[in-house]
């Protein structure tokens, strides 16, 4: 590397300017003027932030898969076959 500014180096970090900002803006306004549709808004959506962690977001996942299984089989569980008792 030369030290120069490539465009497909993708450098972590956690400081952004104001100028990087508003340059990411002016990009999605242009991608979004591309693909919207007359009955969209002028302004592109912002993008909306979750500051957890990615830990808490796929725990979230998880659970939510979880309960959605359990309450699949809520009632089969439910549900319990007859006794030799309650037969005769």
């Amino acid at each position: 590397m030369d030290g120069g500014d490539d465009g497909n180096l993708i450098i972590k970090k956690r400081f952004v300017s104001e100028a990087e900002l508003d340059e990411r803006r002016k990009r999605r306004q242009e991608e979004w003027e591309k693909v919207r549709k007359p009955e969209d808004p002028e302004e592109c959506p912002e993008e909306v932030y979750d500051p957890r962690s990615l830990y808490e977001r796929l725990q979230e996942q998880k659970d939510r898969k979880q309960q959605e299984y359990e309450e699949q089989f809520k009632f089969k569980n439910m549900v319990r076959g007859l006794d030799e008792d309650e037969t005769n």
